[in-house]
């Protein structure tokens, strides 16, 4: 067991490579999880990758980005782990990649939906049911920090969750609950592979060799480096931290 113990967290987008790390971290420090995503089918592969900590694990199918749906995920994990000390809200798109004069309205307002709304609801309908002294995390991005041509949704409800972390942190620092974002720069995953095969079109050249040049450390990031970050978020080690944006990113956008 660790500095987790008994803790019970809540990961949405846990099938995905980002949650799945978290919950890995998690669950290793000692936590009970919730795991959330939309396919069912997922998240039990989700659960079979992370087989030891099975008794301690959760699963929850959820759009998070709608309201009732979002209720339901909290009563389901209260009911399964009681009041609630942490929440990572992880769930995201990355929508299209083309400029703004051809950008489809509909992407436009779904990718809002799921990386905007999908933590505001976590937040409203999570905050009651979580201890006072709890911690949320919201994964934005280095999208959230500058822009690049063709992601005008992604880049903007990137930014927008930092406003909404830094306005929840004031309103729930009387009851200790901290909130903070995570902005993670290019990492080794499929999400970020496919967003970089879509760039390369773009671009007219390989995009991930492309975006190493420009991270000082020279490389793509790891899930497992980003979870570290959230598992300290998570934890009473970071007992003094809310409000904030930590980059995860190689110093890419220093």
């Amino acid at each position: 067991m660790g500095f987790m113990d008994g803790r019970h967290c809540i990961v949405t987008g846990g099938a995905g490579s980002l949650g799945l790390a978290a919950a890995r971290r998690l669950l290793g420090e000692g936590a009970q999880v919730m795991l959330v995503d939309r396919d069912e089918a997922e998240l039990k592969e989700a659960r079979g990758r992370l087989g030891e900590w099975a008794p301690r694990i959760g699963l929850h199918a959820a759009d998070v980005s709608v309201p009732a749906a979002v209720q339901a995920m909290i009563a389901a994990s209260v009911d399964r782990f009681g009041p609630i000390d942490a929440i990572f809200a992880n769930a995201g798109i990355n929508g299209a990649m083309v400029p703004i004069t051809d950008y489809p309205e509909e992407v436009f307002d779904q990718v809002m939906a799921v990386n905007v709304r999908g933590p505001f609801l976590a937040m409203k309908y999570g905050f009651p049911a979580m201890k006072d002294g709890g911690s949320v995390i919201v994964t934005s991005s280095v999208a959230g920090l500058t822009a690049d041509p063709g992601i005008s949704a992604y880049a903007t409800s990137k930014h927008a969750v930092i406003g909404l972390v830094r306005t929840a942190a004031k309103e729930m620092a009387a009851r200790r609950i901290r909130v903070n974002a995570i902005c993670p720069g290019p990492i080794d995953n499929d999400f970020q592979g496919e967003l970089e095969e879509r760039l390369t079109k773009v671009l007219g050249m390989d995009a991930t060799a492309f975006l190493n040049e420009r991270i000082p450390m020279g490389r793509h990031g790891s899930a497992d480096e980003v979870a570290k970050v959230v598992l300290f978020l998570a934890s009473d080690q970071s007992s003094f931290s809310t409000g904030g944006v930590f980059t995860v990113d190689g110093g890419m956008h220093v």
